[in-house]
């Protein structure tokens, strides 16, 4: 397994990743087809990522193949650039083979070397895998979004986690 920044290269490997990790799992924003198939939004967004300094897009290989992602949004203002919220993804066939812990680490060591001092993310409450990697990395529920979202006609909360680095 290699575990990488993104560069444009990587574009359309990248937006595929995307797109059919949202088509087998409910535990992603987009659902399965909502989010049109768009390499030139995933290529405007590595290239926006790598010039803010303190966003990054990092990608596990397998096999030569793309297996996850894990992106990290850093603030824009002065009083929060000291933060990144988190999204990540794994390929179905590649879940629970430590990709996600491969990806936080590296995602944290970058974080300690640009100096952010804080991660945070939300996930669904009944998503146990995705608590149970997450509280493992660190991260500790902050709060809970009551409906957040509404995924298949029926309301769902979120937790709020957050890591100190």
């Amino acid at each position: 397994m290699n575990i990488r920044q993104a560069k444009e290269r990587d574009t359309e490997k990248f937006a595929q990743l995307i797109q059919y990790v949202e088509s087998t799992t409910k535990f992603m924003l987009f659902g399965p087809g909502e989010r049109k198939y768009n390499p030139e939004a995933q290529r405007k967004m590595i290239q926006a990522f790598t010039a803010e300094g303190n966003s990054t897009i990092f990608l596990a290989e397998v096999d030569s193949e793309l297996a996850g992602y894990i992106i990290a949004k850093g603030g824009s203002a002065v009083r929060n650039k000291h933060s990144a919220y988190l999204v990540i993804g794994i390929k179905e066939e590649h879940r629970g083979k430590g990709i996600g812990t491969k990806l936080f680490e590296e995602l944290f060591r970058w974080g300690k070397e640009i100096q952010l001092h804080r991660l945070e993310l939300t996930v669904m409450t009944d998503n146990r895998a995705g608590i149970a990697l997450y509280k493992k990395m660190g991260f500790e529920i902050e709060g809970t979004k009551k409906d957040s979202l509404v995924v298949d006609g029926q309301y769902k909360d979120e937790y709020y986690m957050g890591k100190i680095l």
